[in-house]
């Protein structure tokens, strides 16, 4: 399994598999990927945020975040934190995405229900720890058909994971959730109302309170204010929309900017280029240290 400190702000790999201990006072910003990925705790003190819920982990708790969801660790800097972090590449995944063979059925079903957390018991943590050696096993050997071995493993382990998230769907552990009903009526709202007006008073009016205690609220659950929450969003349906060719005009009026020139600021502001200029085969605004 691949060290933390070999891994590349881009995934050309099928998937990579990060097993990281260490022991750091970092203070995590909310991100996002252009990949899903699967975070397993190991050991640690940890609390994940993920758009609006908190998860406080136990350890072998498995979290399905599905990219360009936005979230963010929260980690107790006296305890070691380790972590096995999976990045599967789009491309990769599309191969098995088909009817009931659909490997990203896990990420589907954890953004239709806004629940990203899979809590095992032993005899699966078991399994899956097993599955993950072998992979590991792969990983280190030069023997013949490895490579073709460690991707059958992998097949095998997201097989396993989606069984497990699937059947646990009725029975879900809200225990060590953590989150505010009114906050997410309003994170849902932004996201299906990226296009239209969502001006503080409009959001406020919306949900009968003031303007004031919602900008508290949200800042306080979320840990960005509801104005940086909404252009991450739109920045990142942008980005969707350059990728499926659509014409700068389109993809600013889409996206909810008022102007052209507010769009390319916010753009090159985040991701360091012009929209016009983006290029998803080129670009990847991947921070490594943020994937943790």
């Amino acid at each position: 399994m691949k060290d933390i400190n070999n891994k590349v702000g881009y995934l050309n790999d099928n998937f990579k598999i990060f097993h990281i201990r260490d022991k750091k006072d970092i203070k995590f910003e909310y991100h996002h990927h252009d990949f899903s990925k699967i975070v397993i705790l190991i050991d640690g003190d940890l609390t994940y945020y993920i758009e609006g819920k908190a998860y406080i982990l136990k350890p072998w708790d498995i979290l399905f975040i599905n990219k360009n969801e936005i979230h963010k660790p929260v980690v107790n800097p006296d305890k070691y934190y380790e972590r096995i972090v999976i990045w599967l590449n789009p491309d990769f995944m599309s191969k098995y995405a088909q009817g009931n063979n659909n490997l990203l059925k896990c990420f589907e079903v954890a953004i239709k229900n806004n629940y990203n957390l899979l809590r095992l018991n032993m005899k699966s943590i078991e399994i899956i720890k097993n599955i993950i050696q072998d992979i590991q096993s792969c990983d280190d050997s030069n023997e013949f058909g490895s490579e073709i071995l460690k991707e059958s493993l992998f097949v095998q382990l997201m097989v396993l994971m989606n069984r497990l998230f699937l059947n646990s769907d009725k029975n879900r552990d809200m225990e060590d959730i953590q989150y505010d009903k009114t906050i997410e009526g309003v994170l849902n709202y932004i996201n299906s109302n990226l296009e239209n007006d969502l001006s503080i008073d409009t959001i406020a009016s919306k949900f009968f309170i003031s303007k004031y205690y919602l900008m508290r609220k949200f800042k306080s659950q979320i840990g960005s204010s509801i104005h940086n929450y909404i252009i991450q969003k739109r920045l990142i349906l942008a980005k969707s929309l350059i990728s499926e060719g659509l014409t700068m005009s389109n993809v600013c009026s889409k996206c909810g900017f008022n102007d052209y020139s507010s769009f390319v600021r916010a753009f090159k502001k985040v991701y360091g280029v012009s929209p016009s200029n983006y290029n998803p085969t080129i670009h990847n605004f991947e921070n490594p240290i943020s994937d943790t």
